[in-house]
């Protein structure tokens, strides 16, 4: 499934997506951001609550496919800005992050 495959089929509004045919190969919740450093996986859809600007590092480092904002979170205008700049599909829901990771998970047949 690429990014924007999981974009559409969770109704995500997109904050950045320069992407869309990134692959998809997993998922990963987290906001303790030195925590999602060292455990996501390249390929993953990245929820998380989090939105400063240092979920673009993490996110990155990590080689994510995508990161994830729930619960309509509010994300600045330059994280947004910073997340076009370095390539990265950034996007956001309404959804609770149990909501995103269990229709993801549904999505990705896990």
């Amino acid at each position: 499934m690429t990014a924007k495959e999981l974009r559409e089929a969770l109704a995500l509004q997109v904050l950045s997506e320069p992407d869309p045919d990134r692959t998809v190969t997993g998922g990963y919740a987290g906001d303790l951001l030195s925590w999602v450093m060292g455990r996501a996986q390249s390929g993953d859809a990245w929820v998380t609550i989090m939105t400063n600007r240092n979920i673009l590092a993490v996110a990155a480092l990590a080689d994510t496919a995508c990161v994830i904002v729930a619960e309509d979170s509010v994300v600045e205008a330059d994280v947004t800005a910073l997340a076009v700049e370095k390539g990265l599909n950034l996007y956001r829901s309404s959804l609770t992050g149990f909501d995103l990771c269990c229709r993801i998970g549904s999505l990705l047949g896990v």
